[in-house]
């Protein structure tokens, strides 16, 4: 063997038991690397092997950060023998052990370091209250991660060769380099922020400069709100002002070139994998799983008899079909009308509709036992907190769900599900309606199919949730991360008032199910496996089932 290919394997069998905090010896080293040839393990597979050797030497009770040769050679044994997860590829693969509802306060705040150009966690247990620092912090945060992307991107990144190319490469300026500068051209990167005197203006770490969008007709795609992240080109006049010619949103980096860099973070507390093992996971979930559907439901009144009708439908097919989801999402509102503070038969009524999904669920034993249902609750639900990421629905009123559905999941909004190596975001807000009311700049001229799909950019390539000041919608400063789309998620759930749509972005796939509501009951079912969801209509006549 090549002496190169054998400083290669060298250091990716240092580099994997270096991630699981462990050091190799000479010993240990030549001891795997004569693993590798005996069994004649091809380059790009030995990743892998070593990845599972790894994880089965962390397995051992005597496992030392010095790795022990006696306890290789046990792992080793133990694989020959068939014995614990020595033919991981022949053991079937149990959903249940890989699904994790994470709420977003269970998240750990990773910042952005200038310094080190890295994310670095943030030290001490996160407070509600927050400060002043968070605050800046915060939006720091949502502006260097993204700036970050943007200069990595071709566009903007010059290749080390020469070449004709670099001279048609946009340089990203700061707001400081324009004095004394009037007559020229730049491009700009910052929030759009109103000023004092109520003028629209970019703001970025050095200052801010007003925009005058006289000479723009028409801006790219996408929507642009007060707190919008935007990359702006035009002329600096003799008054100080930017003289916008254009407009964009940043571009959007997807999850797989973000996850090639940042993937040893984790990012939502429940472990970090490789892109290899991300693969594999996968190909597998494509291979064993390819039936299995996440049911998401939107606006479920509970209030509403007609409501219950639909979902005894909806579990009715289920068991008729013997086609049983493995998760159900119900995204609130759980009532039609919101609840008057201090009125007693409202909120008696309102723990009685819990009640009574209790009962109905917990009727179809199958699905009681091998379902799990997340609620998200929505706007008019009665949590602790109104601002974002909300509290989950209080327990008080709930309590019956808990005892009687043992796979009950009462989450924050927003939430994610980890589900092998995948991330869906699940998110309940109006957000359609919040972002039109507060445009700013030129309006769009576009049609419904293209509101959609402006809406789905903006919220991937701003990497935000709720990409607005927060005098629009108040956040919690030392959570804002958990409203954080970075890396890009394999799929967001929009929960939203407004029509009903399903696209795919950037590799992200975003879906808003629709409502519950009316005699169509509309909701979406999400295949892992493909990565996309499909529309579901349930046809119930009221009367019929009345009658």
């Amino acid at each position: 063997m090549q002496p190169a290919v054998v400083a290669d394997r060298r250091q990716v069998i240092i580099k994997v038991f270096r991630k699981y905090g462990h050091s190799l010896g000479p010993d240990s080293l030549e001891f795997l690397e004569e693993l590798l040839d005996r069994h004649e393990i091809a380059d790009e597979d030995v990743e892998f092997s070593i990845e599972w050797m790894a994880k089965e030497y962390n397995k051992q009770d005597d496992a030392q950060m010095k790795v022990s040769l006696d306890v290789l050679h046990r792992v080793y044994e133990a694989f020959q023998n068939g014995e614990g997860g020595g033919a991981p590829e022949h053991t079937l693969l149990d959903p249940d052990n890989h699904l994790f509802v994470i709420d977003a306060f269970e998240m750990p705040l990773w910042n952005w370091s200038t310094e080190r150009s890295t994310f670095e966690r943030a030290p001490g247990p996160l407070t509600s209250s927050g400060s002043a620092d968070s605050r800046v912090m915060a939006m720091r945060n949502r502006l260097n991660v993204i700036k970050q992307c943007v200069l990595r991107n071709d566009h903007f990144s010059p290749s080390t060769l020469p070449s004709q190319d670099r001279e048609s490469l946009l340089t990203i300026r700061s707001t400081k380099q324009l004095l004394g500068r009037a007559g020229d051209r730049f491009l700009l990167f910052g929030m759009l922020a109103l000023s004092k005197e109520g003028k629209l203006c970019l703001e970025d770490q050095d200052g801010v400069v007003e925009l005058d969008f006289s000479q723009l007709d028409q801006p790219s795609e996408g929507l642009f709100t007060e707190g919008c992240l935007a990359l702006v080109e035009g002329d600096y006049t003799e008054d100080a002002t930017l003289l916008v010619i254009a407009i964009g949103h940043p571009p959007c980096e997807s999850r797989e070139a973000a996850r090639s860099i940042y993937g040893h973070i984790d990012f939502l507390g429940k472990g970090a994998t490789t892109l290899l093992e991300d693969k594999q996971l996968m190909a597998r979930v494509q291979l064993e799983l390819p039936d299995l559907r996440f049911f998401v439901l939107s606006d479920v009144w509970l209030d509403r008899p007609e409501t219950l009708l639909g979902l005894r439908k909806m579990f009715d097919n289920c068991m008729e079909n013997s086609f049983i989801p493995k998760v159900i999402v119900l995204c609130g509102n759980f009532t039609s009308v919101g609840i008057p503070q201090g009125n007693g038969r409202e909120v008696r009524r309102y723990q009685e509709n819990f009640d009574a999904l209790a009962d109905l669920i917990s009727s179809y034993p199958l699905i009681t036992r091998t379902t799990h249902f997340v609620m998200v609750p929505g706007p008019l639900d009665v949590t602790l907190n109104t601002v974002l990421p909300r509290r989950p629905i209080l327990s008080s009123f709930v309590a019956r769900m808990k005892s009687r559905v043992p796979n009950a999941h009462f989450a924050t909004n927003p939430c994610r599900i980890k589900f092998f190596e995948q991330e869906i975001v699940i998110f309940r807000e109006d957000l359609m309606s919040r972002m039109l009311r507060n445009l700013v700049g030129v309006k769009p001229d576009v049609k419904n199919d293209d509101l959609k799909r402006y809406l789905v950019q903006t919220v991937l390539d701003q990497s935000h949730l709720m990409p607005v000041t927060t005098s629009i919608q108040p956040t919690l400063s030392e959570y804002d991360h958990a409203l954080r789309l970075y890396p890009l998620p394999t799929a967001v759930v929009l929960a939203d008032r407004y029509d009903k749509y399903q696209m795919t972005y950037e590799g992200c796939h975003v879906v808003n199910p629709g409502r519950f509501v009316g005699n169509s009951f509309t909701f979406s079912a999400y295949a892992p496996a493909r990565r996309e969801s499909e529309e579901c209509v349930l046809d119930v006549n009221v009367d019929d089932e009345w009658s």
